[in-house]
């Protein structure tokens, strides 16, 4: 299959690296797609054993991409929740992929962006990164990322950061559980490949039902919490309040309702 958002190669340490750096790989309806497409191919081909997921440019990801989310705000009725769905099944591929998958995270990363970043399975960073869930400060709610977020930081730390949107760094990354080890940019990649090397020495079959039965007890009622944040993210886009927040960030202004 060929992308135009990713680049992928195959093997048993399999490779998706984003590569829209032009946009700090903004994540749009086509991205969405392609991260989908990609890991549900990747988890159904047996020889791939492990997956690195990277990006290319200045950040990991912006998140998504603003116009993209100001035009899906406009939709109505099934369009809506099927545009919506696509976030969805962009980190429900991941985080059921057969292959474990190792987040190599540098930059920036913000909303939607780390819903893929919890999404996967061990995440790796450099020192300097920067997080944000950035979705309120929009007039929008981090809602379809959640259920892939909140087993990860649990609701104190989600509380904390969502109604804030307050930018964070790897040591607090790391205290809430978002981030499992954080390195030197010159030590990054060579970890990276230990994490990797040490899951193919392992017995494919073996790690493959550890990480399934891991995702099945974390949140057993995954499709149930899928369907509400569906809900949520087509109600909240399509309010008065979300599209003027989108629109004022594309404008590069303060959104009206925004104090101090």
């Amino acid at each position: 299959m060929a992308y135009e958002r990713l680049k992928v190669a195959k093997g048993p340490a399999a490779s998706v690296r984003l590569c829209r750096p032009e946009v700090r790989n903004a994540l749009d309806a086509r991205a969405f797609q392609e991260l989908a497409d990609c890991f549900r191919e990747l988890s159904a081909d047996r020889s791939v054993r492990v997956v690195v997921l990277s990006a290319e440019g200045k950040d990991f990801c912006a998140g998504a991409d603003i116009a993209w989310m100001k035009e899906a705000g406009l939709l109505q009725g099934e369009a809506a929740r099927k545009d919506a769905s696509l976030v969805a099944a962009m980190c429900h591929s991941v985080a059921e992929c057969r292959a474990p998958v190792v987040a190599r995270v540098h930059g920036g990363v913000y909303g939607g962006g780390l819903g893929l970043v919890a999404s996967c399975d061990i995440v790796l960073a450099e020192a300097g990164s920067r997080m944000c869930f950035s979705e309120c400060r929009l007039g929008v709610v981090p809602a379809v990322i959640s259920p892939f977020v909140l087993p990860k930081i649990g609701p104190s730390f989600a509380l904390r950061y969502y109604l804030t949107s307050e930018p964070f760094g790897m040591d607090e990354a790391s205290r809430m559980g978002l981030v499992h080890e954080v390195l030197p940019e010159a030590e990054l990649d060579k970890r990276v490949d230990a994490v990797a090397a040490g899951i193919l020495r392992n017995g494919p079959g073996a790690v493959a039902e550890a990480k399934a039965l891991i995702r099945k007890l974390a949140s057993p009622e995954l499709e149930t919490e899928l369907s509400l944040c569906l809900d949520t993210l087509v109600r909240v886009r399509s309010t008065a309040e979300a599209q003027e927040g989108l629109k004022a960030f594309l404008e590069k202004r303060p959104a009206a309702w925004a104090k101090g």
